[in-house]
């Protein structure tokens, strides 16, 4: 079981930049066996992937925040992080932090939220122009 805790949301100018942080407190794998992702949803719309890390560290984006946004991680702290820079207004949603156990070390994690099992409670991001 994962717990994944999620800060830093809040409002930002068009431009502007947040920082998102995701602590995860893990109890039968230690962090470093799990896949991390970043997703954000707005209301009435499905969960979109936005950042994933696999456990090697490969790093895919969705073409929308590729260049703009960073997707990193502290294995000693169990953090995961999202540097969102140059931010638009359509990058208002509220966005999650979730996990999967992957139980091969090599490749990319998956950015389509059905793959994921454990989620965050999210954080509001509002972008305004």
């Amino acid at each position: 079981q994962v717990q994944l805790v999620e800060s830093g949301g809040g409002s930002a100018e068009s431009r502007g930049s947040l920082r998102l942080s995701c602590v995860a407190s893990t109890y039968s794998y230690s962090y470093s066996f799990y896949c991390m992702a970043w997703f954000r949803q707005v209301s009435g719309k499905e969960r979109e992937g936005v950042a994933a890390i696999g456990r090697d560290g490969r790093i895919r984006y969705v073409d929308d925040v590729e260049g703009r946004f960073t997707i990193s991680q502290d294995h000693a702290k169990n953090t995961l992080f999202l540097q969102m820079d140059t931010l638009k207004p359509e990058d208002t949603a509220m966005y999650f932090c979730a996990a999967v156990r992957c139980p091969i070390y090599n490749g990319f994690a998956p950015l389509l939220s059905s793959a994921y099992e454990y989620w965050g409670q999210g954080t509001q991001v509002t972008v305004s122009s």
